[in-house]
């Protein structure tokens, strides 16, 4: 019995010997695991430094365009008013006319308007050319629509006609170079400045009918009227059109004022077109002689 638990406990010992790691091997292994726990972790190093390198090469790149951006947006906006402000003074200038001096008047507000065209649009177009211009379509359409407000208002004021997208598009296609994309006006900014035009002739109509020249304000009362009726037809299918909208509701509020000036004049004309220097031997209301105003 000693001789078998001797035996089996030898044979047990010498298991565990033959099964226990030897510390050489031991050593060997644990250097091998630590080169190649080094060794990965140069790599992963080399890698993060790539892909950190690349990142910050990317949000470079996007920090510059973004700032470019808006230092391009800045210059636009500033252009926009600069038409704004001087396209608002051709307006007031044509404000200025009368039966005596139409032709005078008119000739000075198409001077202004070259002008306009050929100094400030000019900046815009430089700005805009060759460029996805309608991503700073904010920053110029108000400027756009007050130059397309002016150029209209000078051609009716002339011709009585209407000056379409066409012939301003190509006023400003001089104003590029040939070898890029031309800064184009869209028509929604030509609808709006359209929109921003009744309003003019509103006061316009006003005007000419406080001077005796109700059949020139009939014929403004008209023309608005054709232009309030071809809108109404485009708006709903309009995508971009909550501006548009509004402006609608101001342009009939024009056409109602047109209608109901040259209304009065119409019926009660006989009251007081006398007093503004008719034809007629004497006013029905004094029995005298007309007064020169």
């Amino acid at each position: 019995m000693l001789f078998t638990s001797l035996a089996s406990y030898t044979v047990h010992w010498l298991f565990t010997m033959a099964n226990k790691p030897k510390p050489h091997l031991l050593h060997q292994g644990t250097a091998a695991a630590l080169q190649s726990s080094a060794k990965r972790a140069r790599t992963m190093s080399s890698t993060s430094e790539s892909s950190s390198s690349s990142f910050m090469d990317a949000f470079g790149n996007y920090a510059n365009y973004l700032n470019n951006l808006n230092e391009k947006r800045e210059r636009v906006v500033k252009a926009s008013r600069d038409i704004t402000m001087n396209s608002k003074k051709v307006i007031f200038q044509v404000h200025r006319i009368s039966k005596d001096n139409r032709d005078e008047v008119l000739d000075k507000a198409e001077k202004d308007l070259a002008a306009v065209t050929e100094q400030y649009m000019l900046k815009l177009v430089k700005e805009l050319q060759g460029t996805d211009f309608w991503k700073l379509r904010r920053a110029y359409s108000p400027g756009v629509q007050e130059y397309v407000e002016a150029a209209t208002f000078c051609k009716f004021c002339r011709t009585g006609t209407l000056l379409n997208l066409d012939e301003i598009n190509a006023t400003l296609l001089p104003l590029s170079e040939p070898s890029v994309e031309p800064l184009q006006i869209n028509v929604l900014d030509y609808l709006l400045g359209l929109a921003d035009l009744t309003g003019e002739l509103m006061r316009l109509a006003i005007g000419r009918i406080s001077d005796g020249e109700l059949e020139y304000a009939k014929k403004i009362c008209q023309f608005v009227r054709d232009i309030y009726r071809e809108l109404t037809l485009i708006v709903p299918y309009m995508d971009d059109s909550s501006d548009m909208k509004t402006k609608m509701d101001t342009m009939l509020q024009s056409v109602v004022k047109i209608e109901n000036a040259c209304y009065g004049v119409h019926v009660r004309g006989s009251e007081y077109t006398p007093l503004l220097g008719s034809n007629e031997p004497s006013s029905f209301l004094l029995r005298v002689s007309d007064v020169e105003l």
